[in-house]
């Protein structure tokens, strides 16, 4: 029950792809964060909405994965520089894990992520794709 109660506490970021960014030095953050790391409490927060849209800037390919993710194995698993300018890790799917490039554009999809529990309770969130 824990996990299906994390769950909707982090549905913000897991369906919207909202951030942070500090109007006091321009510093852009994924999750979002109550206080700026670097002016701390001089730092004034707001909520930024992110386009779904960057490029790889590493990833490593999974081969050898737990028991959970043996059936999609292997994947790939990348830091996703995006537009705005904040990283964040994500899976990349549709994509041939010996094609991807480092800095091969792309853009958000929304996917499922597990099942949890005898129920089945699925739960969704972000994923990129490679536009090619």
């Amino acid at each position: 029950m824990s996990d299906i109660v994390r769950t909707w506490r982090h549905i913000q970021q897991r369906y919207n792809l909202v951030g942070s960014k500090c109007t006091t030095c321009g510093q852009i953050f994924f999750p979002q964060r109550v206080i700026c790391p670097d002016c701390r409490r001089k730092g004034n927060i707001e909520d930024i909405q992110f386009s779904g849209k960057g490029k790889i800037f590493t990833y490593s390919v999974i081969r050898t994965p737990t028991s959970d993710f043996k059936k999609i194995a292997p994947y790939a698993v990348a830091i996703i520089e995006l537009e705005e300018g904040a990283k964040i890790t994500a899976q990349i799917v549709d994509a041939d894990v010996d094609d991807i490039q480092i800095g091969d554009p792309v853009e958000m999809v929304f996917r499922k992520i597990r099942e949890d529990g005898s129920d089945g309770v699925i739960s969704y969130g972000f994923k990129f794709k490679i536009l090619k």
